[in-house]
């Protein structure tokens, strides 16, 4: 785990490009504090620097990393989970690899397989290679968004980074909201596809490489598209082989994030997804306990799943540790997150999983957790929500039996219960358009804006853009089958990349790496194979992950029907201990004179937020955002 800049700027000599990798490199110490590194090729105008936090063969790992011939450079952040077995297979075809490092293996890999390197990684990855011999920059990220790559292009020069805050640093990217990227956030909380919140900031997207080709003419991009998810769909088992495999699949994907060179431990928050990978990691490391971090809130039981992860931690046989987050210290802890983040996504999560990236920092390295199952394995509420609609209408137009893979009504009664707490959602979304498509369903599903616009002016939502047009481009994918394939496929390639922002900006503040055994591809892609109405089976949550992890888990919270996610009190902290805050930035001059509020509307807004509502989180983040950077409010050595 660390962090990279770089750029290509034909025009600059290497002094020049120097100073311009330092101002980056400023930007993101926090992504590794044990050491830092630069490489120029100053006759094609070429500049690397590298942050490290050294995880994989400490001694031997430095970056960026150079062949003994000189011909390839590499800057890599993340970890190739089976780079020993790539190392094995490189060293007989005679290539002569030095240390134990997976940087030495990507490059090599590289050597080897060209492009193609990237389909025979197991793991989260981003990372660009200098090929000097092809005057060429090779660069590609990881199938599903764990790490990041960010990149600013004018077809003379070429700047990128993990951060984006590391691209505004160089001077070649001015800060500038980009409105499309706007529409996207106060509609999902995220930014689709390639967009960012920044003008002239582009994402490689989660599984995609570049090439950038340079000539006497400048410097050309090609992306290319590597790897996305299969949904053919594998008839020829039942269900028993599947939960099977399944076991197999994650106990080895466990057992390759294990590997480390430093101190290893993992979040646990007391439900299924995180209490498996501890379970499982505890008992492959037999004889060496591991080290457990759990957080929590006072304002209630609904915040407080300490006991669910005791009971976890004493059934593994863990170290526990616990930390409680106080709503009082949202002043001081928010405008460093959001500086963190580069650009607000999702929810109020972000805070929680910092504070017990900063208490695992105090422990250990690295941190596994259980990040992705409720996308993979179909653990979201707005899932059985969305196919009781596509039930009641099949079996009112008597048209269930057109697809082979359609949960009827029958077999998805017995488990409606689990919607008895989400009679608001069931409201809102029954209220208009019933037995519409299921694109336009599963869109209002997720759609935050209705709460959202009435707060911003008019021409936030009038610049011809339409995010529902692009959630379209994803969500009707050819090839899904179903439509819970359709909804799960829209959120690996929608929130959960967001997710793993979050993740990855929370874990890099505290200087520690995260890794997620439950994103293995392989996993994702034998998922996606299995037949919907044997995966959602009569609208049965979780329902093959649970079955493949039956005995690996403590009775307690196989059978556990309560778990919420990771819930913050942050409707509590903006009406209570964090109103003076709150009401300090929304309703502050720089808010009316901003021109993209309805200010008289957000008053309103922050005394009738309901719990759990993500209305006055949104306006929070977003308006601290544009204070740090496009406003310029907040520098690195003010964090």
């Amino acid at each position: 785990m660390c962090g990279f800049v770089g750029l290509v700027n034909q025009a600059a000599g290497t002094e020049d490009l120097a100073a311009v990798v330092a101002r980056m490199l400023c930007t993101i110490e926090h992504r590794g504090p044990d050491d830092e590194g630069v490489y120029f090729a100053g006759d094609h105008g070429v500049g690397f620097g590298h942050r490290r936090l050294a995880i994989i063969d400490p001694e031997h790992g430095k970056q960026p990393m150079v062949t003994p011939d000189g011909a390839l450079a590499v800057i890599f952040n993340g970890a190739i989970y089976n780079y020993l077995e790539l190392r094995r297979e490189l060293i007989g075809k005679g290539h002569a690899i030095r240390s134990y490092s997976d940087t030495e293996v990507l490059l090599y890999a590289y050597r080897e397989w060209g492009e193609t390197c990237v389909e025979r990684f197991i793991g989260m990855f981003s990372f660009i290679i200098w090929d000097a011999a092809n005057k060429r920059l090779f660069c590609a990220r990881d199938r599903l968004g764990i790490k990041p790559f960010y990149y600013a292009y004018n077809g003379k020069t070429l700047v990128f980074g993990s951060e984006i805050k590391s691209l505004l640093a160089s001077g070649l990217v001015k800060p500038k909201a980009n409105s499309a990227g706007l529409q996207d956030y106060l509609t999902f909380q995220f930014c689709l596809g390639e967009k960012t919140l920044f003008d002239d900031v582009i994402k490689l997207e989660p599984g995609y490489s570049m090439t950038a080709q340079l000539s006497a003419d400048g410097i050309s991009l090609r992306t290319k598209q590597y790897w996305d998810v299969s949904y053919d769909i594998d008839d020829s088992h039942d269900e028993a082989w599947f939960i099977d495999n399944l076991s197999g699949l994650i106990e080895d994907s466990v057992r390759m994030h294990l590997r480390s060179d430093v101190p290893l431990g993992a979040h646990l928050s007391g439900g299924l997804d995180s209490s498996s990978v501890v379970c499982l990691a505890s008992e492959m490391l037999k004889g060496e306990r591991v080290k457990t971090f759990t957080g929590a809130f006072s304002e209630g039981p609904q915040f407080d799943e300490t006991a669910y992860a005791k009971a976890v931690a004493e059934f593994a046989g863990t170290e526990y540790h616990e930390t409680y987050i106080q709503g009082e210290d949202l002043h001081d802890v928010l405008p460093k997150l959001m500086y963190y983040m580069d650009e607000p996504l999702a929810g109020p999560g972000v805070i929680p999983q910092y504070y017990v990236s900063k208490l695992a920092a105090d422990n250990v390295k690295v941190v596994l957790g259980g990040q992705g199952g409720d996308e993979l394995f179909i653990g979201y509420a707005r899932y059985l929500v969305a196919y009781l609609e596509q039930c009641l209408s099949g079996a009112i137009y008597e048209t269930a039996h057109q697809n082979p893979y359609a949960v009827t009504l029958e077999s998805i009664v017995p488990n409606l219960a689990l919607l008895k707490t989400y009679r608001p959602m069931l409201q809102g979304l029954w209220k208009e358009g019933l037995f519409e498509s299921p694109d336009k369903r599963y869109f209002r599903l997720i759609d935050r804006s209705e709460g959202m616009s009435h707060l911003f002016s008019g021409d936030v939502f009038n610049s011809g853009y339409s995010p529902f047009a692009s959630f379209q481009k994803i969500f009707n994918r050819e090839g899904l089958h179903s439509m819970i394939n359709s909804m799960t496929y829209f959120d690996l390639k929608g929130s959960l990349p967001a997710l793993l922002h979050v993740e990855d900006r929370t874990s890099m503040a505290a200087s520690i790496e995260s890794r997620v055994p439950l994103l293995d591809h392989r996993i994702v892609e034998f998922m996606a194979k299995i037949p919907p109405n044997i995966k959602f089976a009569g609208g049965r949550m979780k329902h093959l992950f649970k079955e493949s992890v039956r005995n690996t888990v403590p009775k307690q919270i196989f059978d556990r029907k309560d778990k919420m996610g990771f819930p913050t009190p942050m409707t509590q902290w903006t009406k209570g201990v964090a109103n003076e805050f709150v009401r300090d930035i929304l309703m502050s001059k720089r808010v009316r004179e901003r021109g993209i509020y309805n200010v008289a509307a957000i008053e309103s807004a922050i005394t009738s937020e309901k719990e759990f509502g993500r209305v006055v989180w949104g306006l929070l983040c977003l308006e601290l955002w544009h204070r740090i950077y496009i406003d310029g409010d907040m520098k690195p050595n003010a964090i």
